[in-house]
């Protein structure tokens, strides 16, 4: 058994050292550990578009794979692992020609309640998912990585090669047009 896979919010520097010594179990235990997160940012960061998700998702990791060597350990793993997935999703956003904002994204939570008060929640979460989908994406991503992968901001600057102070800003300025998006909820 690899050591480390109970940790979700880091790996161990065994299966670090396993993957750059091409160990396959050590791939194979990083990607059941990063598989889902990778995904979610990519999903949300698409629109709700699996297979755009799906894509950057491989991409990730075959980018991981062999570039293993090049993560030196100054940061987390978690953290470089999210700058991998930040450059996927820019590329792919470079590469993709305009895409319509999918209303499909699942909705997990189970909370109990009437038919109404479930529609009227699917609803509101469907409107808050295309608002932050139309976010530009300097915008869209800082608040992924806040909000849906609770990066601290110092992880995020990591993660998106800026300063702590763009990441503040950007965020600032993404709840502000997040909520003229949404006023129409009120």
């Amino acid at each position: 058994m690899v050591a480390g896979l109970g940790d979700l919010d880091e790996i161990s520097a065994d299966i670090i050292e396993s993957c750059r010594r091409g160990d396959r179990d050590a791939f194979h235990a990083l990607y059941e550990i990063y598989k889902d997160k990778v995904y979610s940012i990519a999903l949300y960061f698409f629109h709700g578009d699996a297979s755009a998700a799906s894509d950057i998702t491989q991409q990730v990791f075959l980018k991981l794979i062999r570039g293993i060597t090049q993560f030196r350990g100054e940061s987390g793993f978690s953290t470089w692992l999210y700058r991998l997935v930040v450059n996927a999703c820019m590329d792919g956003a470079r590469r993709a020609k305009p895409r319509e904002i999918a209303a499909d994204i699942p909705d997990t939570r189970s909370e109990p309640g009437s038919q109404e008060e479930d529609f009227a929640r699917r609803q509101r979460a469907q409107s808050v998912q295309a608002a932050l989908s139309a976010l530009p994406v300097k915008f869209r991503l800082p608040m992924l990585l806040r909000y849906f992968e609770d990066l601290s901001y110092e992880e995020m600057a990591r993660a998106m090669g800026c300063s702590m102070g763009t990441v503040a800003s950007r965020l600032s300025r993404g709840h502000r047009m997040l909520a003229q998006k949404l006023e129409s909820l009120r």
